[in-house]
């Protein structure tokens, strides 16, 4: 395993980052991954060096569950040699609806806590941005648990790049704690370059989900007619390609015959590699078999040209 900076922060995170999103999730009357493959993937994972850990205060049925079978698994081990990320805004906990209020993460933290049988939380990301709450609230808020010692570090998901803006702006104005980390869907054949800029030039780490575009970067949709079993099957997703997606992918599998590796692990370097800010991608995996397929995307290389030509592709 590689490790980095957690974009400006001192922590050292495994360069791949394991999503925990199917952990014990319903999908179509089929459970995508039941506690004991939870735990062996988690178990693969820690045994090939990855430290970095990503869940929800939502994820699983009912709420919460990825976050109880990942805290059933570090009771037996030294939480000290984890990076785990979880997040804020849908209610798990509190009755009172799904914000980014005082009162709603302050319930919410405590039943993350709880749940991963932890004192603190690594990454705490807010899970949607809130319109109807202060970013001031909201980070004053966080920064009082980061000086509690029950967060390390805040970070932010999927919003827009004014907003992101808006919340270091007003991070700086008012001396609080900023966002460190992001976690926006990005991968080789979706790019929100805005966002991406706003994280460049403020030295933010960007932890992406959807690093293989839903699988679409792994090559097994030749058509828009999901693989039975896959992401896009289960979600009873409606598919449709652009012709940049498969010249993007074109590129990709091209690249991987060349480096004699799957599509799946030159995407992922790909993000791996990205010039202009530390990319932690968050990948999932359904099997064992597919966990050490996507961790081997740190043990191969693409050439200058190579990664070129994948981006030049979009």
């Amino acid at each position: 395993m590689e490790y980095t900076k957690l974009g400006s922060t001192g922590v050292d995170v495994s360069k791949l980052c394991f999503g925990t999103w199917r952990f014990a999730k319903e999908s179509g009357g089929t459970v995508e991954t039941d506690r004991e493959t939870a735990h062996e993937l988690l178990d693969t994972f820690d045994e090939h060096g990855g430290n970095f850990i990503d869940t929800a205060n939502v994820y699983g049925d009912p709420n919460g569950t990825s976050e109880e079978w990942i805290g059933e698994w570090l009771a037996e081990r030294d939480r000290e040699d984890y990076v785990v990320a979880s997040k804020v805004y849908w209610s798990a906990r509190s009755r009172f609806g799904d914000n980014l209020s005082r009162k709603n993460i302050r319930a919410e933290i405590e039943g993350t806590l709880d749940r991963l049988g932890t004192d603190y939380v690594d990454v705490y990301y807010i899970h949607r941005w809130d319109d109807e709450t202060p970013i001031e609230e909201t980070l004053r808020t966080l920064t009082r648990l980061v000086e509690e010692g029950k967060v390390h570090y805040l970070a932010a998901s999927s919003m827009a790049a004014w907003q992101l803006t808006k919340a270091l702006w007003t991070s700086d104005v008012e001396g609080l704690e900023r966002f460190e980390a992001t976690q926006p869907r990005f991968n080789a054949a979706d790019r929100p370059q805005e966002y991406l800029d706003v994280c460049a030039d403020q030295d933010i780490a960007v932890c992406p989900w959807s690093p293989l575009d839903a699988g679409f970067l792994t090559g097994k949709y030749d058509t828009s007619d999901p693989e039975s079993g896959s992401r896009a099957d289960l979600q009873d997703w409606d598919l449709e390609f652009s012709d940049r997606q498969w010249e993007v992918l074109d590129a990709v599998q091209e690249v991987a015959d060349e480096a004699d590796a799957s599509p799946a692990q030159v995407a992922l370097r790909w993000l791996i590699d990205q010039r202009e800010f530390t990319c932690v991608p968050i990948f999932g995996a359904r099997t064992v078999d597919q966990m050490e397929e996507n961790l081997g995307a740190v043990e191969i290389s693409l050439s200058d040209d190579q990664y070129d030509r994948i981006d030049e592709a979009y």
